[in-house]
């Protein structure tokens, strides 16, 4: 009787007929002709005459570390019976591989099964040390947004934000230090990730945490929102799209960047954080078309002394602040980020300034940047 496939294994139904009835007929076949057998008369005495001549000393040099043909035979046999079984476990995973191909390591065949090119980033600790590689030229769309993206690989919204391990710095206690860092973070998600703040409303988190006793920054940020222009706009530190004019696709943010800390000039701890932002987007009349914008920002804050500065316990001042804005409309000052679409692109003036990769995290911010309106390598 053939023995019945283990729930982990193919059944019968799945094999084509002829290759699981040859595999019960090969099974049959080699179970009558490996049983064992009784042994007949003669081969009895054969066996007990060289029984004796070994007792005696008498059996031939060589004999046991020869092998005699019967134990070659055997081996024969039981090397075809091994190739027998691996014959249908080959069919077997000929027909496995030609209904789901992804079964194979590696995806061979080019089927983009695997998963393994989109696994995730570990955490950045530090600058890289050069941009991410190229991917494939795909085209995101309202499923798939982030589809020929280096940021496919990146953490979801303020799950990139990843804080350093909090240590004194001088006379700075660890946990100030953590303070620092926590409100740093506060302060980047309520700019960069909030809905809110991305549907164009004020971030009201942001201020909450920056120092009142700044008051030329806050009165700065103030203006810039409530009457946007060249020399006042908003976007320099919050992402904000026109909600009639954009709407972002999904609920994710892809996040990249990392933080570091040192002494501060007032008697604190100094804080610097660079991210990068890339925010899927698509027109807000119901338009499929997806782009992607990519905002990267340089923010350096510090938790200064009360004890020996004029500053507010627990808030922030902003000591600098700096971007790279990757594909939005240049010379535009209304407040708003505008993403560029593929089908609406040549309406645009040609850019004039330098070729930019706006992923690449390895180089300074303000490398090959300039006033002109930029060429990007990719979105």
């Amino acid at each position: 009787m053939s023995e019945k496939p283990s729930d982990g294994q193919p059944s019968g139904s799945e094999l084509p007929d002829d290759v699981w009835e040859q595999f019960t007929r090969d099974t049959e076949r080699d179970i009558r002709t490996s049983a064992p057998k009784e042994p007949s008369a003669r081969a009895r005495m054969v066996t007990e005459r060289l029984r004796e001549q070994d007792a005696r000393g008498e059996v031939p040099p060589g004999w046991r570390t020869g092998p005699a043909w019967q134990e070659m035979n055997g081996t024969a046999a039981r090397r075809r019976r091994l190739w027998a079984l691996l014959g249908v476990v080959v069919a077997v995973a000929v027909v496995l591989v030609a209904l789901k191909p992804s079964l194979l390591p590696g995806d061979p065949f080019g089927t983009g099964a695997s998963g393994a090119d989109a696994s995730p980033l570990p955490a950045e600790t530090a600058p890289p040390t050069a941009a991410p590689g190229a991917q494939d030229a795909e085209t995101p769309t309202l499923d798939e947004p982030f589809a020929g993206s280096p940021a496919l690989r990146w953490a979801d919204g303020e799950d990139g934000i990843v804080l350093p391990e909090a240590k004194a710095v001088g006379a700075v206690s660890a946990s100030r230090v953590k303070q620092a860092l926590t409100l740093t973070k506060k302060l980047l998600v309520s700019a960069n990730l909030d809905p809110k703040t991305l549907r164009g409303e004020r971030p009201e988190a942001a201020f909450s945490v920056l120092d009142p006793k700044q008051p030329d920054l806050i009165s700065h940020l103030g203006t810039a929102l409530r009457s946007p222009s060249e020399k006042k706009d908003p976007v320099t530190l919050f992402s904000r799209f026109d909600p009639d004019e954009i709407r972002l696709v999904g609920n994710v943010v892809k996040t990249r960047g990392h933080m570091t800390f040192k002494k501060g000039a007032h008697g604190g701890v100094a804080v610097r954080a660079d991210y990068t932002f890339v925010y899927p987007v698509s027109r807000a009349d119901g338009s499929t078309e997806v782009t992607r914008t990519i905002v990267r920002r340089v923010i350096e804050t510090e938790l200064a002394d009360p004890a020996r500065y004029r500053v507010t316990e627990g808030r922030l001042l902003v000591v600098e602040y700096d971007q790279n804005i990757g594909n939005s409309a240049c010379f535009v000052y209304d407040g708003y980020l505008h993403p560029v679409f593929s089908s609406s692109a040549s309406a645009r003036p040609d850019p004039s300034g330098p070729a930019v990769d706006p992923y690449d995290r390895s180089r300074d911010i303000d490398d090959g940047d300039g006033a002109d309106c930029g060429t990007l390598t990719r979105t």
